[in-house]
C-alpha cells in the first residue's frame, strides 16, 4: 500500500480537508472532508495533534552568511558599510567552509516547515568555482527541494564596486559557469527537486553588458533570472549618479523585465513602477526580518498585491537576519505589513500565502504552495504542545500570532524529511561544532 492519509488533522490550510489528505506517488491524491473516509485503500497517519499547512518556501536567501551571523564588525551598519565590512570575510570561504553553511541553513529551514528554498550565491573566490555543486550535494544529502541562483559579480573595488577582487569572475567565466551548470543540475518542469535561475547580484556589483548577456542566456535555456533591487535609498542614488536613471529603469534597459524575473526586497519602488511590474510579470520577495536589521525599509507588499503582483517570502542573508527560520519570517512579515496597512488588510492567512503560494509563483512553480489534489506532496506539520501556544483558540492562527518556529514533521514529495521534530541522520551538536570551527577560520 503506497497511499498514505494524514488523518483527521487538529487543522489544516485547505479546503474541504477537514478529515485529512492523502499522499499518493510523491503527490496529493485525494483531500478528505471532515467525518469521510479516503475513497481507496491507504495506511494512517494520525494527524490529529498536527495543524498541517503547505510547505514553506524560501525565495531569498545567501547560506554562506550563517559563518558570519552577528559578526562583530558589521553589526550596527547600513547595506554598503555592512557589505564593506563583510566581503573581506566571505572572501577566505573554503569549500569545507561553505559545504558546513549550506548545511546549518538548509537544516533550519526543514526544521522550521520549508520545503523549498532558493540561494543567491555570488561570492567565488579562487578556491570556490564548484559552489553550486557542494549546495545541490547537500540539497540532495537532506531532501529539501531547492532553486539555486548562479549569482555573479565582475565589478569590484578598483571598478568602481563594492567588492574586493578576490571574490568577483570575469563575464566569460560567469557565463560559461551558468550554461555549464544549466545542463549539469537544472531539471525543468512540475516535480523538479533542482531548478537553477541566474542571478547577477545587484546593478552595482556587475557590468551592463553582464545583466543583458545574462537575460539572454536565461531566454535561451528557459529559466529564471533573480537580483537584488531596490533594497536601499543609497542604491537608487547610486543607480541615478552611475546610468542617469532609477534601478527599475535600468533593469528594463537590460531586458529583464518580463515573467521570468524575480527580485529580492522591492523596498523603493514608486506607485508607477509597481504598476510596470505588474503589467510585466514580474515578482518580488519580501525579507523583512533582513530589512528591518538594515534600516532598509518597508516592502509595500499589500500595494504590489492589489496591482496584481506575485509577492513571496525570503529569510535573505543569515547575517541580516540573522537566522534562517522561515516560519518566524512569516510572523515577521505579518507583523510588519499589518503595521503599515492595517489589522483590517492584514491577516495571519495573507503572511502563510506569501510564504507558500505567492513564494511558488516568485520561482515559476505553479505545482508547489498549496493543499490542492494534483500538487506535490510538500507538507509541514506542526503541534500545539509548547508553553507560548497554551490557551490558543484557533490553531491555524496560532502559528503566526504565538509565533511557532519549528515543526514536528516535514514532508518533501512524499517522504518524511524531518520526524518528530529531527532531521533524520543529522547530528546537530556535531554540525554547531563544524560551524563554530568554520567561522573562527575565516574571522581570523
Amino acid at each position: 500500500m503506497t497511499a498514505l492519509w494524514l488523518r483527521d488533522p487538529l487543522d489544516i490550510l485547505a479546503e474541504d480537508a477537514a478529515g485529512g489528505v492523502v499522499i499518493d506517488g510523491g503527490r496529493i491524491s485525494e483531500l478528505v472532508p471532515a467525518g469521510a473516509a479516503p475513497s481507496a485503500p491507504a495506511s494512517v497517519f494520525d494527524a490529529s495533534a498536527h495543524v498541517i499547512i503547505p510547505g514553506l518556501i524560501n525565495t531569498h536567501h545567501h547560506f554562506y552568511q550563517t559563518l558570519t551571523r552577528a559578526f562583530p564588525t558589521a553589526i550596527d551598519r547600513t547595506l554598503f558599510p555592512w557589505l564593506q565590512a563583510l566581503y573581506p570575510v566571505w572572501a577566505k570561504l573554503t569549500p569545507d567552509a561553505l559545504e558546513t553553511a549550506v548545511t546549518v541553513a538548509m537544516a533550519e529551514l526543514l526544521l522550521s516547515g520549508c520545503t523549498t528554498t532558493t540561494d543567491h550565491h555570488y561570492v567565488f573566490p579562487a578556491a570556490l568555482h564548484d559552489a553550486i555543486e557542494i549546495e545541490a550535494s547537500v540539497a540532495a544529502r537532506l531532501g529539501i527541494r531547492a532553486a539555486f541562483t548562479r549569482g555573479s559579480m565582475n565589478l569590484s573595488e578598483k571598478d568602481g564596486g563594492l567588492p574586493p577582487d578576490s571574490v568577483v569572475q570575469t563575464a566569460d567565466t560567469i557565463l560559461a559557469d551558468c550554461e555549464r551548470l544549466i545542463g549539469k543540475l537544472h531539471a525543468p518542469g512540475e516535480g523538479a527537486m533542482l531548478q537553477l535561475a541566474l542571478a547577477p547580484c545587484s546593478p552595482f556589483s556587475v557590468t551592463k553588458d553582464l545583466m543583458q548577456d545574462t537575460a539572454a542566456l536565461a531566454a535561451r535555456h528557459n529559466v529564471r533570472l533573480h537580483t537584488h533591487l531596490a533594497e536601499t535609498a543609497d542604491e537608487d542614488a547610486w543607480c541615478l549618479a552611475t546610468h542617469g536613471m532609477r534601478p527599475l529603469d535600468y533593469l528594463e534597459e537590460c531586458g529583464w523585465m518580463h515573467a521570468n524575473t524575480w527580485l529580492a526586497h522591492g523596498i523603493h519602488f514608486n506607485d508607477s513602477e509597481i504598476a510596470r511590474m505588474a503589467r510585466a510579470g514580474v515578482s518580488v520577495t519580501h525579507c523583512p526580518c533582513s530589512n528591518q536589521t538594515l534600516a532598509s525599509g518597508t516592502c509595500r507588499v499589500c500595494e504590489m498585491e492589489a496591482a496584481g503582483m506575485h509577492v513571496g517570502l525570503g529569510v535573505d542573508g543569515s547575517a541580516s537576519n540573522d537566522g534562517s527560520n522561515m516560519m518566524q519570517e512569516v510572523r515577521a512579515a505579518f507583523l510588519l505589513q499589518r503595521s503599515r496597512f492595517g489589522a483590517d488588510v492584514v491577516s495571519h492567512k495573507d503572511a502563510l500565502r506569501w510564504a507558500t503560494a505567492g513564494s511558488a509563483a516568485c520561482i515559476g512553480r505553479p505545482d508547489l504552495g498549496s493543499i490542492r489534489v494534483g500538487m506535490q506532496a510538500d507538507l509541514a506539520l506542526f503541534t500545539l504542545d509548547e508553553l507560548r501556544f497554551a490557551g490558543a483558540g484557533d490553531p491555524l492562527a496560532a502559528l503566526v500570532l504565538c509565533g511557532a518556529h519549528r515543526a514536528d514533521r516535514v514532508m518533501v514529495q512524499g517522504r518524511w524529511v524531518v520526524e518528530n521534530g529531527s532531521i533524520p541522520g543529522l547530528d546537530i551538536s556535531s554540525l554547531i561544532d563544524r560551524q563554530r570551527q568554520e567561522a573562527r577560520k575565516i574571522s581570523q
